[in-house]
């Protein structure tokens, strides 16, 4: 067969693939059609048994329960902790651990805290990821690095357990499946370390951001701000997660859509039951009335708690491990390094090509050239840098040299000039004494050697 033939030159003979495709398009279309057959539908007309294979699955997964990690991301003080323990009506953060703001530590550290929680019979497993210390340093430069390095070893560790010879049948998933990312209600958008954290992590989790404390804002200052939010983090280019459709009826997406345009949500989270005409509500009492916490009039809470728990828990699982953790495993598999860069295809074969085809062909051989080459590329750079900064120096060494050289040339030259004024100063008072000898020799007479000899003649 053609392509059998091309796929074995470029395996075994290193050749480039000549007319792969053609290969590629004769499979995909008469062989393939050859492959697989043609579904048909045919109803039964007497009960079988497998309409109960859902009911299976549902016991198999009451009885082995659920985990969900929930990662929250804030400055200290946006009620975080709070938020927590609204959301899932239990005392995730207690006396005994408490939130990530009545710690003392002031460095960002990733704490994680399990709890596990039983509704009508189903066990949900809840990891809480908290960063006590993000966003309260002087200099918060690299103050996601922690986050990032956690999030990546949750994947490498699960990939480690899948990649076992002997593994289970199913690894423990402590992946990071949400990160609210708090933010503050300053009305004046985002922050630049916001921006900055969200560009890091949002190809490596699902991020939902909450607008913290939303009960300090207007209503009309809250829709101007959720817009601000929504156009910097257009602007920017973040992902952030997108909701899908969960019903197919016309009423269910409207509703989705409605709960949709809430983002980002707007919480206000409380532990304190306020009672109001005789029912107790979940809210906060202030002097001109109470924001209820599950009123969509006040908040977003019951919007986003609906979404994150009731609706979409399983999808944020679904996309963590079919986008997020699929990414990071196949540039781990692949050998890209931190900037992720696709490495490049040996024998000028193009990507498509290779992707289309019915198997995976893989060159040890051409990997190992091309990993060569980028190392000597990358020494041919280091070697080119080291010599600019030596030559650097070096002029730097010459000029101190000419600027020493001309300090002592000028330092001379004043001297010189100095020790000339002295001696045409010493020679004018050498010929003023001499013409006053002169002047009192003629002025008396007598000479002044001859003046010393007859006072020694005397003695």
């Amino acid at each position: 067969m053609p392509y059998v033939a091309a796929l074995v030159q470029y395996v075994c003979l290193n050749l480039p693939l000549t007319g792969a495709e053609d290969v590629v398009d004769r499979f995909s279309k008469a062989d393939r059609d050859r492959t697989l057959p043609e579904k048909k539908t045919k109803e039964l007309d007497c009960y079988v048994g497998f309409a109960n294979l859902p009911n299976q699955v549902y016991r198999k997964a009451l009885k082995k329960g659920f985990d969900f990690t929930l990662m929250v991301v804030g400055e200290s003080g946006l009620g975080k902790s709070t938020l927590i323990n609204s959301m899932f009506l239990a005392d995730v953060y207690s006396a005994e651990h408490p939130g990530p703001s009545q710690r003392v530590k002031k460095t960002v550290q990733v704490e994680t805290s399990c709890t596990l929680l039983k509704e009508n019979g189903v066990n949900l497993t809840l990891t809480v990821v908290d960063t006590p210390g993000f966003g309260d340093a002087v200099d918060n430069s690299n103050c996601w690095q922690p986050i990032i390095d956690y999030i990546e070893s949750r994947y490498e560790e699960y990939l480690n357990a899948e990649s076992r010879v002997n593994r289970k049948s199913q690894p423990l998933d402590t992946r990071v499946h949400c990160c609210l990312y708090f933010i503050a209600p300053s009305g004046h958008g985002l922050k630049p370390l916001d921006v900055e954290f969200m560009q890091r992590l949002h190809d490596k989790v699902n991020i939902i951001p909450i607008i913290a404390k939303a009960d300090t804002m207007t209503p009309e200052e809250c829709a101007h701000f959720k817009k601000q939010i929504l156009n910097e983090v257009a602007q920017h280019k973040i992902k952030i997660y997108e909701f899908p459709d969960t019903e197919d009826d016309d009423e269910g997406k409207a509703n989705g859509k409605k709960l949709k345009d809430r983002v980002p949500m707007a919480v206000v989270g409380s532990n304190t039951i306020v009672e109001i005409d005789g029912k107790k509500i979940r809210g906060r009492k202030y002097p001109w009335g109470v924001a209820e916490v599950e009123n969509l009039e006040h908040c977003d809470f019951i919007a986003l708690r609906n979404m994150l728990i009731r609706t979409h828990l399983q999808d944020l699982k679904d996309v963590t491990n079919n986008v997020h953790y699929e990414n990071y495993r196949c540039r781990k598999l692949a050998g890209l390094g931190q900037d992720g860069k696709q490495p490049r295809n040996s024998n000028n074969v193009s990507q498509s090509v290779i992707n289309n085809t019915f198997m995976t062909v893989w060159n040890p051989l051409a990997q190992m050239e091309e990993e060569k080459r980028e190392h000597d590329a990358k020494m041919k750079k280091m070697e080119s840098e080291m010599e600019q900064v030596f030559e650097m120096k070096v002029k730097e060494k010459k000029q101190k040299l000419k600027d020493s050289e001309a300090d002592l040339q000028k330092r001379h030259e004043q001297m010189r000039k100095s020790l000339e004024a002295q001696i045409k100063e010493l020679d004018e008072k050498r010929k003023a004494l001499e013409a006053e000898k002169s002047t009192w020799e003629q002025a008396n007479g007598i000479s002044i050697e001859e003046l010393r000899r007859r006072s020694l003649e005397r003695e």
